[in-house]
């Protein structure tokens, strides 16, 4: 990790955007006080939900195949981070261990999440990301009024989250 302080949280779901109908991934830290939403592509919902769903597949799907890549070099996957939210993108890093070797490799936070799933490794989130994804802008994109999102992840319980329907 960087030299920013992290929180770690973990999925607690996925639901679809209404407005642009675009997959959402709903990050909560682990004692339920903060939730982050990262808008994500239908691929890679697709491979959230089958983990989350614990689905069993006849043939490995890409983030499985990260997996079983890394640990057939004799690598884990130990953890992952959201370190950073530039221009309304965030951006993570998946971090490997071989031996003592650290290896930090970087991913879309969609990827590192779906690969962090299947590695059971834990999940964490740089609190600078966490403000500021508090103030994205979704005026721009005509989707919110602007602070309209902290009122609403304030307010979500986990009977809240819907689960994202194929």
């Amino acid at each position: 990790m960087k030299d920013d302080s992290y929180t770690e949280m973990q999925v607690k779901g996925l639901t679809l955007d209404l407005l642009t109908s675009m997959p959402v991934v709903l990050l909560k830290d682990l004692k339920g006080r903060q939730t982050i939403p990262i808008w994500i592509g239908i691929l890679e919902a697709s491979a959230i939900a089958a983990e989350l769903e614990k689905m069993t597949l006849s043939r490995p799907m890409t983030h499985d195949l990260l997996r079983n890549t890394v640990h057939a070099l004799g690598a884990d996957i130990i953890m992952v981070e959201v370190n950073d939210l530039r221009d309304n993108t965030f951006y993570a890093t998946i971090y490997l261990k071989k031996g003592r070797k650290e290896i930090a490799v970087d991913a879309r936070p969609s990827d590192a999440i779906a690969v962090a799933l299947r590695a059971n490794c834990p999940i964490f989130v740089s609190d600078r990301v966490i403000e500021r994804s508090k103030r994205i802008d979704l005026t721009a994109k005509g989707k919110m009024e602007n602070g309209a999102w902290e009122g609403i992840l304030e307010k979500l319980s986990p009977e809240d989250f819907g689960k994202y329907k194929m």
